[in-house]
C-alpha cells in the first residue's frame, strides 16, 4: 500500500541523506573510488534480491544514486523504506 505524504515526510525527517523525488525515495552515496562504489552496489544487490525489491541504481564514478519506488503500488511503500533502512545499515554512510 502506498504511503501518504505525511508518513513519507516523517520518515525522511528521521533519516540523513534521503529525499523525495516525486514518487521515489532517493539518496546519493559518495565513496573514495569507483571500486568502492561497485562494492557498495554489490551489497545493495544482495539486499535487494533478499527483499525481492529492486531499486534504480545509477553509478557515476565515486557516486551511487539509489532510487526506491514500488511501481505496482504507484509510489513509495513500506517496502521502499524498509530497503532504504537496510541499505543504510549495511554501509558506514548512515
Amino acid at each position: 500500500m502506498k504511503l501518504n505524504d505525511a508518513s513519507i515526510d516523517d520518515w525522511i525527517a528521521g533519516r540523513t541523506g534521503w529525499s523525495r523525488e516525486g514518487d521515489t525515495l532517493s539518496r546519493t552515496y559518495a565513496f573514495p573510488s569507483f571500486r568502492d562504489s561497485i562494492v557498495f552496489v554489490n551489497r545493495v544487490a544482495t539486499l535487494a534480491d533478499e527483499a525481492d525489491h529492486h531499486p534504480d541504481i545509477d553509478v557515476r564514478y565515486d557516486r551511487v544514486r539509489i532510487g526506491l519506488s514500488t511501481h505496482d503500488a504507484g509510489g513509495i511503500t513500506d517496502k521502499d523504506t524498509a530497503l532504504a533502512e537496510q541499505i543504510d545499515f549495511a554501509t558506514s554512510n548512515r
